[in-house]
Parts: C-alpha cells; sequence; structure tokens
C-alpha cells in the first residue's frame, strides 16, 4: 500500500478525518491524492491558495489550517469550507462580514495556543471565552459564520508524554466549552489536532481532523 492507502486504513472506521495538507505540492500531486478519493485539502497561505483552487477540481472541499490575516479573509471567503486559525474577535467578525457578503456560512475552528513555544498562534483561554461569549449572544450579529470546534498545534518535540499531554488539554478544553456555551449546537464537533509525526497520539485523545503533509506525499 502507497502512504495515502496506509493513512486511509489507520481512519477506517474511526470519527478522524484526514486533511491532507497540499501546501508546497504541484497540482499533479494533488490530483494523484484527489484520483485515489482524498477530497478534503488544506492549505497554509492564502496566496498559494487562490492559484491552486481553480486549477482543481470543483468537489474539493479546501480548508485554510494557515495563520490567517483580516486583510485576505475576503479573498478565500467564496469558496473556503472552513478555517482552522481563527484567534481573535476582530479575525470573526471579518470572517462573518465576507461570509455574508458571498451568501455564505463559513464554518471556522477556534485556534488554541497549547504548544510551549511562544512563536505560535492561537488563542487563550481568556480570549476563547471572550469569542464564544460574543458568537453566543443573544443579538449577536455572527450569522455567517460557524464555530464548528477548536484546534490546536503541539509542542515540537521527541517528548510524546508531553505532546498526549497537550491534546489531551484541548479534548477537555473542548468539551469544556461545549457543556458551558455550545451545549445547543450541533455543529461544534471538531477537534483539529494531530500532524505527521503525531497523529497517532491526537487521534487517542480525540482528533477529528489530522492535517497531515509530509508523510502523505512520502510515497
Amino acid at each position: 500500500m502507497n502512504a495515502f492507502q496506509t493513512l486511509s486504513a489507520a481512519l477506517t472506521n474511526t470519527p478522524t478525518r484526514l486533511v491532507a495538507v497540499s501546501k508546497t505540492r504541484s497540482i499533479a500531486e494533488i490530483m494523484a491524492l484527489y484520483q485515489q478519493g482524498q477530497r478534503l485539502f488544506g492549505e497554509n497561505k492564502v496566496q498559494e491558495l487562490l492559484e491552486k483552487q481553480p486549477q482543481l477540481p470543483s468537489d474539493i472541499e479546501w480548508h485554510l489550517i494557515g495563520h490567517l490575516q483580516s486583510n485576505k479573509v475576503k479573498y478565500i471567503a467564496p469558496f473556503v469550507s472552513m478555517i482552522h486559525s481563527v484567534d481573535s474577535v476582530k479575525l470573526l467578525f471579518e470572517i462573518n462580514k465576507e461570509a455574508a457578503k458571498n451568501k455564505r456560512i463559513i464554518k471556522v475552528l477556534i485556534q488554541i495556543h497549547i504548544a510551549q513555544e511562544e512563536t505560535k498562534f492561537g488563542a487563550d483561554e481568556k480570549e476563547l471565552i471572550e469569542i464564544l461569549e460574543y458568537y453566543t449572544a443573544a443579538n449577536s450579529t455572527l450569522t455567517h459564520v460557524c464555530i464548528a470546534g477548536l484546534m490546536g498545534m503541539a509542542t515540537n518535540t521527541d517528548d510524546e508524554h508531553l505532546t498526549a499531554q497537550e491534546f489531551q488539554k484541548l479534548s477537555n478544553l473542548f468539551q469544556s466549552v461545549k457543556k458551558t456555551y455550545l451545549l445547543n449546537k450541533a455543529d461544534f464537533t471538531e477537534i483539529s489536532m494531530g500532524m505527521s509525526s503525531d497523529y497517532q497520539i491526537a487521534m487517542a485523545a480525540g482528533s477529528t481532523l489530522v492535517r497531515i503533509g509530509s508523510l502523505l506525499f512520502a510515497g
């Protein structure tokens, strides 16, 4: 079996879906996975996504998984399926505004900072609560975004125990947020965590979306 088949087999009969991270990959490489049945692809940069999207089949579900600047939301709002990297109220309102212009509801994940590296993006728990309070307010104008879950990136380390702790922290936070703020929101179902080096640890902690690139395209 090739890498895609091996990964697909590992995810069969689990709640976890594969986001094929196609950053820096060619149209031909993406099409090779598409022809094997993969439909969910993730890109880190808006410019790269804008270059690829028109050249590829229209039934691809595109996820923006990298850091997103507010001024670039308008370019992907017409077609993006999910944005994994919302980390501020400002960005959430901008996505809502651009989604409304396109008569769409865009699914988003709130990115939480769970790693030890300060350089990684993500909201802390205080900022998460601020976002959720705006979203769930009775008079909320955020009608064109759907907060579908949380996303996190673990510390870049060989310490599997630390990685497991960080993923479990995100999973626990997801459950807490669901009970406290989003009990009546049926769409709050996703925990996006796990990459090529740690996806198995993430799955054990409850990941529903694993973002895999290098391992997937290895062969």
